[in-house]
């Protein structure tokens, strides 16, 4: 109240100078201009800093702020002209630049544009998404016969509320149709016992704007002379419907199932190609000998193939070591292949009668007893 009582009294005080006008459109950002008001006042900077130039706007809101320093109108707060307005038209917002010494009013009016920021809002039919039928025909029904009416509002103002309805979908398109203007679903044929008891309209609700925004609803109309033909109709319609979505959710996992075993074989089958490709040329550039394989108790000498005998050595010692017995075992075999040097690849058997092993005044048994 103490407010409203300064402004009045500054108002009888002062004396109200030339009048400004700026339009905005909503949704600004914040900071940003509105407009340079010392200029289009003829005030210099220097007066609004000196006058200590401030805005009044006569209630707590405020959108718009003043920059002293610049000289300038900014955009304080983004402004919704739905909620500030609502459905008022024009929307604008009401200040005053107050300056002191002398005292001066300068009266300041912003219009608020409005963008196209707001989709349409389908009124009716309600979807709720619990109702299989929302309207029923009968089968008599003539030619122009109203079934519903899409209603449907904009909170935008000006063209970009104005809505316009056309069917996008339908099951008989041949059979309904809906008014541009005034959202009214009709009939446009006689109907017949051949149409279809389950009827479905998607309807567009398109506004004015620039970009345009849209909203869709859908109708399910019921052709049929009874409620309970219409019952049985949409409940076998309900229980198809499930099974076809659970049909269509095990195909659709089936699916990925299968592409997922797919990738992961071709994957392994690639890795087991590239892994064997690099054993093969970590071989080949490998510098390491070739070790032959030769059976056991045999050995090569000398590169010619010739296979030796191969003795055994059986060696017994004692905890004095002036006391050891050294003894050569039996040969191996009693039957080698000998290759002679200067032979041309002839090979004869030689078969020892005795091994001189085995005499026992070999001289090349050892006893050694102190």
């Amino acid at each position: 109240m103490s407010r409203q009582l300064l402004f009045i009294s500054i108002f009888s005080l002062g004396s109200v100078l030339g009048h400004v006008s700026y339009s905005i459109p909503e949704e600004m950002a914040k900071g940003s201009v509105v407009g340079n008001i010392a200029r289009d006042l003829g005030l210099d900077v220097k007066r609004l800093k000196s006058g200590k130039a401030r805005i009044f706007t006569g209630d707590s809101a405020e959108y718009i702020e003043l920059s002293r320093e610049r000289g300038l109108l900014l955009v304080k707060e983004r402004i919704d002209r739905e909620s500030l307005c609502r459905q008022t038209t024009p929307c604008a917002l009401h200040l005053q630049i107050i300056l002191e010494n002398p005292m001066e009013l300068f009266p300041v009016k912003v219009l608020i544009q409005d963008q196209n920021d707001n989709p349409p809002q389908v009124l009716y039919p309600v979807q709720t998404g619990g109702s299989l039928v929302d309207e029923m025909v009968p089968r008599s029904a003539d030619v122009g016969y109203l079934v519903t009416k899409v209603v449907a509002v904009d909170v935008d103002s000006g063209q970009n509320a104005w809505l316009s309805y056309k069917v996008q979908k339908a099951t008989d398109r041949a059979l309904f149709e809906v008014g541009s203007q005034n959202g009214e679903i009709r009939t446009i044929r006689q109907v017949t016992d051949k149409d279809a008891v389950r009827q479905r309209l998607t309807v567009i609700v398109e506004d004015n704007g620039q970009p345009s925004r849209s909203a869709t609803v859908i109708v399910n109309v019921a052709v049929a002379d009874s409620f309970p033909e219409v019952l049985s109709e949409f409940t076998d319609f309900t229980h198809d419907k499930e099974y076809n979505d659970n049909l269509t959710f095990y195909l659709v996992l089936a699916l990925a199932v299968v592409s997922f075993l797919f990738i992961t074989c071709v994957v392994v089958i690639i890795s087991v190609k590239i892994y064997r490709w690099r054993q093969s040329r970590i071989l080949y550039h490998s510098n390491l000998p070739v070790i032959p394989y030769y059976p056991p108790r045999y050995s090569d000498t000398l590169g010619t193939g010739t296979l030796q005998h191969v003795y055994n050595y059986e060696v017994c010692r004692t905890t004095d070591s002036r006391k050891s017995d050294s003894k050569f075992g039996r040969a191996g075999s009693q039957n080698v292949l000998i290759m002679e040097p200067s032979s041309t690849g002839t090979m004869q058997r030689i078969q020892s009668e005795k091994s001189i092993l085995d005499e026992p005044d070999s001289p090349l048994e050892v006893s050694l007893m102190e």
